[in-house]
C-alpha cells in the first residue's frame, strides 16, 4: 500500500486507539508542549479498567490529571524532570521522581532496563512519503517509539510544526492515529526582573563573539538572550531553544558560522515557547533537530569550540555544590541537562561552564549562596565540576581554585545583607582565617 493508504487504514478514535492499553503497562508520553492531551483525556477515561499504569515522562504543559488522588492505583506517574503539573502528586507520595541525566535517559529504553510498552506522541502531518515529524519536541520520544514493545499510538495535529533533522518516523511504525487540530500548549515568558537583567548583562560578558551557546529554562537564560543583541556570529548547540532565540536569528547575532561541529545550524532537542517561535520553527533549515542522547553528550557538545552553558541553580555552597533540583528533600525539577553541558563545555576549547542564579530567594529573605546546601538536598552538579558562578552582584571564578578561595568568591557575589553571616561561617569552620576585606 501507499504511505496515504497505510496512513487512513490507522486512522481510528481516540477512545478506540488506547482501549488496547492493558493494567500493569508502563506508557511513554511525548514530553514539554508536544504532550498528547487528547489521548491521555481518552486514556484517563479508562481507569476504572486499569490497575498500575505507569506513565513515564520529562516536563510537560497543561495539566496532568492522572497525577490527582482519584486515580490512585489505576495510573502512578514517574517524573523524569518534574513540572508545576506533577510537583504536588510526587510531594504526596503519589508519583514518584527518577534523578537521571537527561543524556542517558535514552539508555534506560535502549538497555531494557526501563522497557516501554505503549508510546503517545502528538506528531505533524506526514508528507508524501509517509514521514511525520515529532515537531517541537524530538526530546527522547523518538528513540521511545523505536523502542516501544507493544504500540505507537500518534496523536496527529495539523498545527504541529514540521520540524527537520533527526525528527521523523514513519507511518508504518504507528499502531493507530488520531487525528486533532489544536492548539500546542506554550510556555509564556515571564518578564525579565531587574535583578535577572543584571545577572544577564554579567553572563553576557563572558561571551565572545563567535561562542556556541547551550541555555536551560527560565528568566535567567531569557535575560542573556536579551543581551546579546551586539554579539556577532553565535551559534547554537542545546537541549531546548526558548522565544529568545528569534530575535538573534533575525538581528544576524545567531548565524552559526563559526561553529566547529554542525556549522551554520541550531542544534536543539526540543523547544519550549510560544506559537511565534512554533511557526518560526517550522520547516525552517536552520535548525536541527536530534535526540536529547546525541545533543547532550558531552563528548559531542565537547567538540563545539567555544562553548558557553549557562544553567541555574537553587542554592550553591560556599565551595562551589550546585543543588538544582530539589529544595530541601522535596524534589522540585530534575537534573536536565545541567550536568551534561557543564562537562562538555568545561571539556571544549574556549568553553565556559556558567551557573547562574539570584543571590535570594523570598522576596530577599533567605540567601541562595548559602553556608551548606538544605538538609537532604541534592547536588546535581559537584564542586568539581563548578567553573563560573553568577549572581547579580558578581562573578566568581572556581575551577582549580581552594577551599578558601572559592568561599572569599562565593561570599563576594552573595547578596550584601548575608555576606557577614556567611563569613562568620568561614571562619568557624576554618575555611577563612579571618573575615576577608571585602566583606568589612
Amino acid at each position: 500500500m501507499s504511505p496515504s493508504d497505510i496512513y487512513r487504514q490507522k486512522v481510528t478514535t481516540a477512545d478506540r486507539a488506547v482501549e488496547p492499553i492493558r493494567s500493569g503497562e508502563r506508557v511513554w508520553l511525548h514530553a514539554g508542549c508536544a504532550v498528547p492531551l487528547t489521548l491521555t483525556d481518552a486514556l484517563l477515561q479508562r481507569a476504572p479498567a486499569l490497575h498500575d499504569v505507569e506513565l513515564v515522562h520529562m516536563l510537560t504543559f497543561g495539566k496532568a490529571d492522572y497525577t490527582l488522588s482519584q486515580y490512585q492505583g489505576h495510573f502512578r506517574h514517574n517524573g523524569l524532570f518534574l513540572g508545576a503539573n506533577v510537583r504536588a502528586a510526587v510531594a504526596e507520595g503519589r508519583a514518584d521522581y527518577t534523578p537521571i541525566f537527561l543524556s542517558e535517559i535514552e539508555d534506560l529504553f535502549t538497555s531494557g532496563q526501563m522497557p516501554l510498552d505503549t508510546v503517545l506522541l502528538q506528531l505533524s502531518p506526514p508528507d508524501e512519503h509517509g514521514y511525520l515529524s515529532l515537531g517541537v519536541s524530538i526530546d527522547c520520544s523518538l528513540t521511545a517509539a523505536q523502542c516501544a514493545r507493544r504500540r505507537v499510538i500518534a496523536e496527529v495535529n495539523d498545527q504541529m510544526p514540521r520540524t527537520l533533522g533527526d525528527s521523523f518516523i514513519h507511518v508504518s511504525r504507528l499502531s493507530a492515529i488520531v487525528e486533532t487540530s489544536h492548539p500546542l500548549p506554550e510556555m509564556t515568558p515571564a518578564p525579565v526582573s531587574d535583578v535577572q537583567r543584571r545577572i544577564g548583562e554579567k553572563v553576557a560578558s563572558l561571551i565572545p563573539d563567535g561562542a556556541t551557546l547551550q541555555l536551560g529554562i527560565g528568566g535567567i537564560p531569557d535575560a542573556v538572550l536579551a543581551c546579546l543583541g551586539d554579539k556577532r556570529d553565535l551559534g547554537v548547540h542545546t537541549e531546548m531553544c526558548s522565544d529568545g532565540i528569534v530575535p538573534l536569528i533575525e538581528a544576524g547575532a545567531i548565524t552559526g558560522d563559526r561553529k566547529t561541529l554542525h556549522r551554520g545550524k541550531i542544534v536543539a532537542g526540543f523547544v519550549l515557547g510560544t506559537e511565534q517561535l512554533f511557526r518560526f520553527i517550522h520547516e525552517n533549515p536552520i535548525f536541527e533537530f536530534h535526540p536529547i542522547q546525541y545533543t547532550n553528550d558531552p563528548f559531542v557538545i565537547a567538540q563545539n569550540a567555544g562553548m558557553v552553558a549557562v544553567n541555574s541553580a537553587i542554592q550553591v555552597d560556599l565551595t562551589g555544590q550546585v543543588c538544582a533540583d530539589s529544595i530541601g528533600m522535596q524534589p522540585y525539577s530534575g537534573f536536565g541537562g545541567q550536568v551534561d553541558f557543564i562537562r562538555g563545555a568545561a571539556r571544549s576549547k574556549g568553553g565556559k561552564p556558567i551557573i547562574a542564579l539570584p543571590s535570594t530567594a523570598k522576596g530577599g529573605a533567605v540567601s541562595r549562596v548559602v553556608p551548606v546546601l538544605d538538609p537532604g538536598a541534592g547536588v546535581v552538579t559537584s564542586r568539581g565540576d563548578t567553573h563560573y558562578v553568577v549572581t547579580e552582584y558578581g562573578i566568581a571564578f572556581l575551577h582549580g581554585k581552594t577551599l578558601r578561595q572559592r568561599v572569599e568568591a562565593m561570599i563576594a557575589i552573595a547578596h550584601p545583607a548575608f555576606r557577614d553571616e556567611l563569613a562568620y561561617f568561614a571562619e568557624k569552620n576554618h575555611y577563612l582565617d579571618r573575615k576577608p576585606a571585602l566583606v568589612a
